[in-house]
């Protein structure tokens, strides 16, 4: 009858197999990642070098009968993360209790260092979550709130957390306030100004995205962490379409906590997200689902949801291995480039107005276009029934048009189609 220690071991050859990256996968994957890192020139010569940027294209395992501009929403992974999801999944499916917990659940500490390492922060200040929604969760029900304390945030903040403050409205009488901003906001004094000047001594915290999904619009974070902390008011930061997108760290934003998701703009496998919270401020937020006493301090409580998948968080760690090898400046660059190289052409024309500026540092790889007379819900149902085209109709009520986000392995070719079918679509109008 074989022993626990024998059949423990013969599952370690399987676990060095499988977690060793397979030839037959991506044999060359690390080599090219490492090529990118090393190729010369600054990120604004590499912008437009669509030979540099061809190498990440080839990367991708995208549907290319399609044009796929929501990446704002999700992304694909490149095959060299997939790759590595799927030999986690399947190694975590030999034992599960062994394998997945034992063996590659503390791999996790690794990759907490590396993406700690690579935004300046503390590795004891990095918690994985699912998404940016579950971390936004975590903080905003997490801090302690009474009856007629009150929240601050904009009209343009992301619903579901708007929805969450209501909910504690409803159920625990604390009153949500939102002012509105300039669309587009170009000037970050008069940003932090319209968050001041709302608060009040019962204003206890403040809810406010790095960047807006809606239009893209990046706001000044670290100001307003400045003023938030002179008032005596938690800042809680939205990065859900910030971080990887454009080139920064948490270390300099000097936030006390940032929520984001990693399937949007660092590429990793999908249902990734990260919780970033300050080491001494880790004890004044509670857990979105319960952790012993004994976690008070550590930011793995936050972590504690029951069991999950190890495959997806190990996969991270390829998903930051390509992103160094393109380089968060050079990402940055490229992201501008394109956005400018549809927006540009389409703003010449009649009738088109672009709820987005275009001044450095003001947004990125997101804009919000309308073409006024032309319902954004019209518009999205042509593009894609017409010329397979994928983008999101944004109605607000403060501004409406169309949400349009290519990535990295977007091509020239593919938003030249997408330019001459909204040219037609100024002229021509949609057929009826």
């Amino acid at each position: 009858m074989p022993t626990r220690r024998r059949f423990l071991g013969a599952l370690t050859l399987p676990a060095a197999a499988l977690i060793a990256p397979p030839a037959l996968l991506r044999r060359d994957a690390l080599e090219r990642i490492s090529d990118l890192s090393r190729h010369p020139g600054t990120p604004a010569d590499l912008a437009g070098d669509e030979d540099f940027w061809s190498e990440i294209q080839r990367a991708f395992t995208v549907d290319r009968s399609l044009i796929n501009l929501n990446n704002g929403g999700v992304s694909p992974a490149p095959a060299f993360v997939q790759d590595a999801m799927k030999r986690y999944l399947d190694f975590s499916n030999l034992a599960p209790s062994y394998t997945m917990w034992s063996v590659l659940e503390p791999q996790r500490e690794g990759v907490r260092q590396r993406m700690a390492r690579e935004w300046g922060v503390d590795p004891e200040e990095i918690a994985f979550t699912r998404n940016a929604s579950e971390s936004l969760q975590t903080m905003q029900l997490g801090v302690e709130l009474g009856r007629g304390d009150e929240v601050l945030t904009t009209t343009q903040d992301y619903g579901r957390m708007i929805t969450t403050f209501r909910q504690r409205e409803r159920r625990e009488g604390i009153v949500l306030k939102e002012i509105q901003i300039p669309v587009p906001a170009e000037d970050p004094a008069e940003v932090v100004r319209r968050f001041e000047e709302a608060v009040t001594p019962r204003t206890r915290v403040i809810l406010a995205c790095h960047m807006i999904n809606l239009t893209g619009q990046i706001l000044p974070v670290r100001e307003l962490s400045a003023m938030a902390r002179r008032h005596g008011i938690t800042l809680i930061v939205d990065g859900a379409h910030a971080l990887a997108h454009f080139d920064f760290t948490l270390a300099e934003l000097d936030v006390d906590n940032y929520s984001t998701s990693l399937h949007k703009w660092l590429f990793a496998p999908h249902g990734t997200g990260l919780l970033y919270v300050r080491r001494e401020k880790i004890p004044d937020v509670w857990p979105l689902m319960a952790a012993p006493e004994r976690m008070d301090s550590d930011i793995r409580k936050f972590e504690e949801i029951g069991t999950h998948p190890a495959a997806n968080y190990l996969a991270i760690g390829e998903a930051l291995t390509f992103h160094q090898g393109i380089g968060g400046a050079r990402k940055e660059a490229r992201m501008v480039f394109l956005r400018d190289y549809w927006a540009k052409p389409l703003m010449e024309l009649d009738r088109v107005r672009l709820h987005t500026s275009l001044k450095p540092g003001r947004a990125c790889g997101i804009a919000n276009v309308e073409v006024e007379g032309i319902e954004p819900n019209d518009l999205v149902t042509h593009l894609w029934n017409n010329h397979r085209i994928i983008v999101v109709a944004i109605n607000h009520k403060e501004f409406r048009g169309i949400r349009v986000s290519p990535s990295v392995y977007t091509t020239r070719p593919e938003l030249d189609r997408f330019v001459s079918a909204m040219g037609d679509l100024v002229k021509n109008g949609i057929p009826a």
